[in-house]
């Protein structure tokens, strides 16, 4: 036979209530606890203890009925009183059993706990210096500050997550987007934009949805399957390895330029670039080329280089020679950024947030539009900052050049 043990009108206390009963004054944070900001942090924790908004509503109600600021502390006392229609007139005239409903939820949850009177009724009497309170007891708020607070920074760090993420399948969306337009202007032969559009169509409607942080992770790897292969159909794939190897023979690049092509052709079905056979002779065996590593092709942009040399043309009044590779594209930003009032300090953080040749296409970007640009070393640093937080590609930029030379 089991025992559950009651209040005065039949209202069973579970384990959850049990648990702040059985905890005293000494567990109060001797410095008290700012109300609205517990109020605040609980809001934005309010899904893992299983609270609606509308409970939030009722306990922001209900502790305005406290007078001190602060809860705890000097002040220890933590019982309010206000009659059910008090309650109710603060929150706009919401009905009593609603409110009584809300008010259950948050008991339920451990956040309040019910100090009933004899008679059922909340008030407050005075014996000499003592005061006896009947009401809702604010003291499992208090206790459990600190673990509201740490459940709100682990919430708000999981929907800043989510949102950097969401922000970069936007940008590769739309980086594809501009590639397979871009491509299907200059490789119609091939059928593989349809993909990639249809890719970045379906992905733009994904978006207009709440997608789960799973089903954004899976689009993002798909984006990216896609566009290092459009960046690889676009330029033969060596340009990403010869910017990183200056050591290779002539001879080698002409055998490459003609594998890659091949390997260009098994692409066009699936999209998945392969890394073709160098190997095509004992010269060959003997040197074969080193191939990048993940995190080096991650730091590449998203754009093949042919479609930055097209657009940026200014950057032929500063190249000592023709720019071939990634390498000569930052070697040529290297030496205008300082022309162009950017610091020192600004070049080496762009190139450590965005990658030494993400960087090289910003500058260049900025060196066609000089002119309308007020502070170039702002303007890098604002979109160094969008980088850090993983927000950034130069993809649209180079695409609104595009449209502005097209204009």
């Amino acid at each position: 036979m089991t025992y559950n043990p009651v209040t005065p009108f039949r209202r069973t206390l579970d384990a959850a209530i049990l648990k702040h009963h059985s905890r005293t004054q000494k567990d109060l944070p001797p410095s008290g606890v700012n109300k609205w900001e517990i109020l605040r942090e609980l809001a934005a924790a309010r899904t893992a203890f299983d609270l609606s908004d509308r409970d939030i509503s009722v306990l922001q109600a209900l502790i305005s009925f406290h007078q001190a600021t602060l809860l705890g502390g000097n002040n220890p006392d933590l019982v309010v009183y206000p009659s059910n229609k008090s309650i109710c007139e603060r929150l706009n005239g919401m009905p009593c059993s609603t409110m009584r409903r809300h008010l259950a939820r948050l008991v339920q949850a451990g956040l309040l706990l019910r100090r009933d009177s004899p008679n059922g009724k909340r008030y407050a009497r005075r014996y000499g210096s003592e005061k006896t309170a009947f009401g809702f007891d604010l003291t499992p708020l208090v206790q459990r500050a600190d673990e509201i607070r740490d459940t709100a920074e682990t919430i708000r760090a999981a929907q800043e997550q989510y949102t950097r993420l969401r922000e970069t399948v936007s940008l590769m969306r739309r980086d594809l987007a501009g590639l397979a337009e871009y491509g299907a202007e200059l490789r119609p032969d091939l059928t593989v934009w349809d993909q990639f559009s249809d890719l970045a169509i379906l992905t733009a409607r994904d978006l207009r949805r709440k997608q789960p942080f799973d089903a954004l992770l899976d689009i993002e790897t798909r984006l990216n399957t896609a566009l290092v292969a459009a960046r690889d159909i676009l330029e033969p794939q060596e340009t990403a390895v010869l910017s990183t190897t200056e050591s290779l023979s002539e001879q080698h690049h002409q055998n490459s330029d003609k594998d890659s092509y091949e390997s260009e052709q098994t692409n066009i079905t699936t999209y998945i670039p392969e890394v073709p056979n160098k190997c095509t002779s004992k010269e060959d065996n003997e040197t074969p080329p080193a191939l990048p590593d993940v995190e080096q092709d991650h730091k590449l942009p998203r754009i093949p280089l042919s479609m930055v040399l097209a657009t940026c043309t200014e950057l032929q009044t500063y190249a000592k020679g023709p720019v071939r590779h990634w390498h000569d594209l930052v070697r040529v930003a290297e030496t205008i950024h300082p022309m162009m009032d950017i610091s020192p300090t600004a070049w080496e953080d762009a190139k450590t947030a965005m990658g030494p040749e993400e960087a090289a296409v910003v500058v260049l970007c900025i060196l066609e539009r000089f002119e309308t640009i007020r502070s170039a070393g702002g303007y890098l640093r604002s979109l160094t900052a969008k980088a850090n937080l993983g927000t950034f590609s130069c993809g649209p930029m180079i695409m609104a050049l595009m449209r502005r030379d097209a204009a």
